[in-house]
C-alpha cells in the first residue's frame, strides 16, 4: 500500500488540504492547471484568481503540512493523494464529471486523510453506503445492521458516517460479519465523534478505514457533515436509505446519490413512522428502488448480473453479461455508427444521469467504447 505520489507533491495536498474549505472548486481548478505543488506555491504568495483568494486567504498563511503528516502518522495513519495508486479515481468520477455539469455536488477531494489497514481503492472497488436516521427506531437499527453483517459477508464494503443511529448500527453489523467498512467523518480522523462512538471508531481504523477531506484536529460543523455526505455517495455503488425523515441529512444524501447517478434504495417502514416518512417520500417520488434483503441490494448495484439475487431462466441473458439498466443502455448502443449518451437515454428509457453512469463502466467490461461521436457497442466474447 506504499504511495506513488512524490513527497513534495504530498506535502503540497497537505497543505492546501487545511488552507480552503472543501470543497473549494476554483482551488480545484487550479490544481488541475498547474498541478499541486505550483498550485500551493501560488496560494501562499497570494497570486492566484480572486475566486481562490476568496476560498483560501483567511488561511494560506497556515503552514502545518509537516505537522499534519506527523500528527496523522503517529496514529497510524496516512494522506491519501491522487497520485497514488490506492486514490479511489473510479469512484470519484462521478463527482469530477457533477461539477463539470455544475451539479450542486461538489468535486474530487484534494486529498484524504486515513486510518486503517486496507487500501482505500480495492475496498472501495465494490461498495454500497448505507445510511439513516440518528433517531432511528429499534426497526431501524436491527435492519441496518442486518443489511450491514449481510453485505459483509457477501464481501462488498460498506460505507456510513459514524453517526448515532443507522450509521452505527451498519457499521457494526459489517464488522460483525468479518468484512470492511469505511467511516466517512466530518471531522479530523483523530477526532471522536460522536464522542460515544469513540470505541467504534478505533475498531474500525483496526479492521477497516476511517477517512475525511479534513486535516487532523478539525472539528466537526454542520457544513461539513452536508460536505461529507458527497464523499458518502459516491464512494458507494449505491446507497441505501435505512430511515430518513423529510428532512434530514439522509435525504440529503439520497438526493447526491441520485445526482451521481448511483442507483438510490430505500428499506420501506411502518407507514406510522415518522422515521420512515423520507424513504415513502422517495418512493412515492419515484426517486429510488425498494429493498428489503441484502440479496436485492447486491443485485440492485451488482456489475451485469454477476449479483442477482435470483437467476431465474427468463432473467439470463444470451449475452451473459449486462442486466437490467445496463442491458437497455447496451442494446441502445450501435455496432457500427457512434451513439450519444442523449440518444442511448431516449431510446433505452433510463435516466441521463444513470446512462452517464453506466457507459463507463460498460467500456471496463470490454462491452462499449467511447469513439469521436459517442458511444458504440462492441460484441461480447464468446
Amino acid at each position: 500500500m506504499s504511495g506513488t505520489a512524490p513527497d513534495d507533491v504530498r506535502l503540497a495536498r497537505a497543505y492546501l488540504s487545511r488552507v480552503a474549505e472543501p470543497h473549494a472548486g476554483a482551488l480545484a481548478g487550479l490544481i488541475g492547471q498547474v498541478g499541486p505543488v505550483e498550485a500551493a506555491a501560488l496560494v501562499r504568495a497570494g497570486e492566484v484568481s480572486p475566486s481562490v483568494v476568496s476560498q483560501t486567504s483567511a488561511r494560506r498563511e497556515e503552514e502545518r503540512a509537516r505537522e499534519d503528516l506527523e500528527r496523522i502518522a503517529g496514529r497510524g495513519g496516512r494522506l491519501v493523494v491522487p497520485e497514488d495508486d490506492e486514490w479511489p479515481g473510479w469512484p470519484f468520477i462521478a463527482l469530477t464529471l457533477g461539477q463539470a455539469q455544475r451539479l450542486r455536488c461538489g468535486g474530487e477531494p484534494v486529498a484524504l486523510w486515513v486510518r486503517g489497514p486496507h487500501d482505500l481503492g480495492e475496498v472501495t472497488g465494490k461498495a454500497v453506503a448505507v445510511v439513516g436516521s440518528r433517531a432511528a427506531s429499534g426497526y431501524g437499527e436491527h435492519v441496518a445492521a442486518e443489511f450491514g453483517y449481510g453485505l459483509a459477508q457477501a464481501g462488498v464494503t460498506v460505507v456510513s458516517g459514524a453517526a448515532y443511529g443507522i450509521d452505527g448500527a451498519a457499521h457494526r453489523g459489517a464488522l460483525g460479519g468479518g468484512g470492511v467498512t469505511v467511516a466517512v467523518l466530518a471531522c479530523g480522523v483523530d477526532v471522536a465523534y460522536p464522542a460515544g462512538h469513540q470505541g467504534l471508531l478505533g475498531k474500525i481504523a483496526k479492521e477497516g478505514l476511517v477517512i475525511s477531506e479534513y486535516p487532523p484536529g478539525v472539528t466537526p460543523a454542520r457544513h461539513r457533515f452536508l460536505t461529507r455526505n458527497r464523499l458518502i455517495a459516491a464512494l458507494g455503488a449505491g446507497t441505501v436509505v435505512v430511515e430518513a425523515g423529510r428532512r434530514s441529512g439522509a435525504k440529503n444524501t439520497a438526493a447526491i446519490t441520485v445526482a451521481l447517478g448511483r442507483v438510490l434504495m430505500v428499506v420501506p417502514g411502518p407507514v406510522t413512522s415518522a422515521s420512515s416518512a423520507g424513504c415513502h417520500e422517495l418512493l412515492r417520488e419515484r426517486q429510488a428502488e425498494p429493498v428489503s434483503s441484502v440479496a436485492e441490494v447486491v443485485e440492485s448495484v451488482g456489475r451485469f448480473g454477476d449479483d442477482l439475487a435470483t437467476q431465474p431462466a427468463q432473467k439470463q441473458s444470451e449475452l451473459g453479461a449486462p442486466q437490467g439498466e445496463a442491458m437497455r443502455v447496451y442494446e441502445a448502443l450501435g455496432m457500427r455508427t457512434a451513439v450519444s449518451a442523449e440518444l442511448v437515454s431516449v431510446e433505452s428509457g433510463v435516466a441521463l444521469e444513470r446512462v452517464r453512469a453506466l457507459l463507463p463502466e460498460l467500456e471496463l467490461a470490454g462491452l462499449a467504447a467511447q469513439v469521436d461521436g459517442g458511444w458504440q457497442r462492441l460484441e461480447v466474447p464468446r
